[in-house]
């Protein structure tokens, strides 16, 4: 029953932070300090990115209408709207699905740390109410998704690249991105989690086929925590997406910037004394 708690946790704080630009990474290594799983370190590395399976799910079902190229009530120049609009997602990721590929091990090795994750933390927080600042008294270019063009998907694509980088947040990269490139924020973020899609599910694929080809066993009670974690972050980003959206085309992405310098500053100096105490 524990253990179920703890996943319910997990689910919710990966449900909340995997949309709003505040860095998922970060959150769940915040909360692993206070709330251990009973789990294997191989399992619970698979488990951080898999757990995003229910956070995509969510997209898909909010957006059905949206991405479904094949829906019966959509005229032949709303399909191929929808099939322009996968072109340009699948553009989009291509970057950083390269980058994943190449650099996923070095990556996970060298900078999965509370150091970086700081950093990113508040070096993008800073980023945020930069852009925002700049951007204050400028019209936006691109209004809608439908507006964005495969130059500016690549672009935006080769910003999420950034988000490989642990506490940038994959959400914040892209949707920063687009607002420097031009596109309306509410625009940027329906894009975003369209980018969300292939690239999660290649992450989360890459994961489990690495856990699995180190031929680990998986507990009954390991397979439960990373079912609950999925379910509950699917409910919650459902909730979340809706509430993202609503706000976004009222407001700034300011208080997203403040709130990234502080929690960075809080995780630094978290892990700063505990490392003297522990010396």
């Amino acid at each position: 029953m524990l253990e179920f708690l703890k996943a319910v946790l997990f689910g919710i704080v990966e449900g909340i932070t995997e949309w709003l630009p505040v860095s998922s990474t970060g959150h769940l290594i915040l909360l692993d300090e206070f709330v251990k799983l009973q789990v294997s370190e191989a399992f619970y590395e698979m488990f951080q990115v898999v757990i995003q399976l229910g956070a995509i799910l969510a997209v898909i079902v909010l957006f059905f209408h949206k991405l479904n190229p094949f829906a019966p009530k959509k005229t032949p120049d709303q399909r191929k709207e929808t099939w322009q609009l996968w072109f340009k997602v699948v553009v989009a990721v291509v970057p950083s699905a390269v980058a994943g590929l190449l650099l996923d091990d070095w990556l996970d090795e060298h900078l999965y740390n509370f150091v970086v994750v700081a950093v990113m933390l508040i070096v993008y927080g800073v980023a945020f109410l930069l852009v925002e600042r700049r951007n204050a008294q400028k019209k936006t270019a691109i209004a809608t998704v439908s507006e964005i063009d495969y130059r500016t998907a690549l672009l935006m694509g080769a910003f999420q690249c950034l988000s490989l980088i642990p506490g940038t947040s994959r959400s914040g990269a892209t949707i920063l991105g687009g607002i420097f490139l031009g596109v309306s924020r509410p625009a940027a973020a329906e894009f975003s989690f369209f980018m969300a899609i292939p690239t999660m599910l290649g992450a989360s694929a890459l994961k489990l086929l690495k856990f699995l080809m180190e031929r680990v066993q998986a507990a009954g009670t390991e397979i439960m925590v990373l079912v609950v974690g999925c379910v509950v972050s699917f409910i919650v980003s459902l909730l979340v997406i809706k509430g993202l959206m609503e706000y976004v085309r009222k407001n700034s992405f300011r208080i997203f910037g403040l709130y990234r310098i502080v929690l960075g500053a809080v995780v630094l100096l978290y892990f700063v004394i505990k490392t003297a105490l522990a010396g």
